[in-house]
C-alpha cells in the first residue's frame, strides 16, 4: 500500500511517498480502507520532534512510528475476532493516534465510530482531534453554561471553528477573535460578535466575559484576565512554540500568575473517547456543527498541507484524501 513516511524529524521535506506493507489485524484492532484524514498541530509537533518535551513519548532519536496522521474516516475492510460494535463495510471515522496518512491502518474499535451519513469522507476528517479539543475544552475544563459571554481567541483555525459552532450549541453568547480575511467566515458559523485583531485590541474593548478559550495562547495573563469577569474561566489550548517546553512555559507561568485573583485557569491535552465522538456526531447529523474545510490535497502533497498548516494561517481545516 501507499504511505506518506517520515523517517527523521525535520521539515515536511523529510515525507516520502513510499510502498509498505499493508498492516495485519489484530483481534481487538479494525482495519479501516482510509479514504480520508487531515492536518493537526499534533502532527507538525510529531513532524519536527518539537518541543523536544514530546520525544520521551515520540521516540528520543528518530520516530517511534513512521506514519503520521491521528484523524481518519475511510470504510472498513476486516475485524478482529474480538471486535463486536463494527463489521466490515461500515464508513467510520476516529481519532486514531497515527498511521491515517495511508491507504490502510489498524487501529482498536474504541477509537472509530460510525460516520454520520451526511457527512462526506473529508468532512468526517477534518473532526476527529480538533472538535473533541474544543468539545472537551469547552465543556469538561470550561464548564460552559447556557447563557454566558464566551470570547474564543483564535476562531477561525481548526479548532476555533469547532469552538465557535460547539459553544453556540450550548446556549453561549460568542464572541470570535480572528484576523480581517476570516471576518465573514466566523460569523457565517454563528459567532454573535467578531472582533478583527488588525483593526482592534479585544483586551482593550472593555468587554468581560464568563470564559475565555483560547487557541493560539499569544496574550500575556495579565491582558487575557481584563477581559473575565469576576470568576470568570480562561481555558489554554495552545501556547508560544519554543525548542525545549512549547506552550508548557507559558501555561506554567499564567497558572503562577492567576494564583492571585479570582479567575480560574485550565489547560488539558485533548483524549480520544467514544461517548464524546458520538456526541459530536449527533451534533454533525442535526447540523449544528458544519466542518469548516479550506482545502483539500491528494496522498501525495501531504508534505505541502503540513507546510502549510506550519505557516499558522489555515482557515478552518485542511484535509488529506487518500
Amino acid at each position: 500500500m501507499k504511505a506518506i513516511v517520515q523517517p527523521e524529524y525535520g521539515s515536511p521535506d523529510v515525507l516520502q511517498l513510499q510502498q509498505v506493507e499493508k498492516p495485519v489485524v489484530d483481534d481487538d484492532d479494525v482495519l479501516v480502507r482510509v479514504r480520508a484524514s487531515s492536518v493537526n498541530a499534533l502532527e507538525w509537533h510529531m513532524l519536527t520532534g518539537l518541543p523536544y518535551l514530546v520525544r520521551p513519548q515520540a521516540g528520543l532519536r528518530k520516530p517511534k512510528r513512521a506514519i503520521l496522521g491521528a484523524d481518519v474516516a475511510g470504510r472498513v475492510d476486516a475485524v478482529g475476532k474480538n471486535v463486536t460494535r463494527l463489521q466490515p463495510g461500515d464508513e467510520v471515522f476516529g481519532d486514531i493516534g497515527n498511521g491515517a496518512y495511508a491507504e490502510y491502518v489498524c487501529a482498536p474499535e474504541a477509537r472509530l465510530v460510525l460516520k454520520p451519513a451526511k457527512l462526506t469522507f473529508e468532512q468526517a476528517a477534518a473532526v476527529p482531534v480538533a472538535a473533541l479539543t474544543a468539545l472537551q475544552g469547552l465543556r469538561d475544563i470550561g464548564q460552559i453554561q447556557s447563557g454566558q459571554k464566551v470570547l474564543i481567541n483564535g476562531a477561525s483555525g481548526g479548532v476555533g471553528t469547532f469552538a465557535v459552532q460547539i459553544a453556540k450549541s450550548f446556549g453561549a453568547d460568542v464572541t470570535g477573535v480572528c484576523s480581517t480575511r476570516n471576518v465573514d467566515m466566523v460569523r457565517s458559523i454563528g459567532a454573535d460578535h467578531v472582533v478583527d485583531y488588525t483593526q482592534e485590541d479585544f483586551t482593550q474593548s472593555g468587554q468581560r466575559h464568563d470564559l475565555m478559550f483560547d487557541v493560539p495562547g499569544n496574550r500575556p495573563w495579565a491582558e487575557c484576565k481584563r477581559v473575565l469577569s469576576r470568576g470568570g474561566t480562561y481555558v489554554m489550548v495552545g501556547g508560544p512554540k519554543g525548542r525545549w517546553l512549547g506552550p508548557l512555559r507559558h501555561l506554567l507561568g499564567v497558572k503562577v500568575a492567576s494564583l492571585v485573583g479570582n479567575r480560574r485557569v485550565g489547560w488539558f491535552v485533548a483524549q480520544m473517547k467514544e461517548e464524546d465522538l458520538s456526541f459530536l456526531s449527533e451534533l454533525l447529523e442535526s447540523g449544528e456543527v458544519v466542518p469548516v474545510i479550506e482545502a483539500t490535497y491528494p496522498l501525495e502533497q501531504t508534505p505541502e498541507a503540513l507546510r502549510y498548516l506550519g505557516e499558522g494561517h489555515a482557515q478552518g481545516k485542511n484535509v488529506i484524501t487518500v
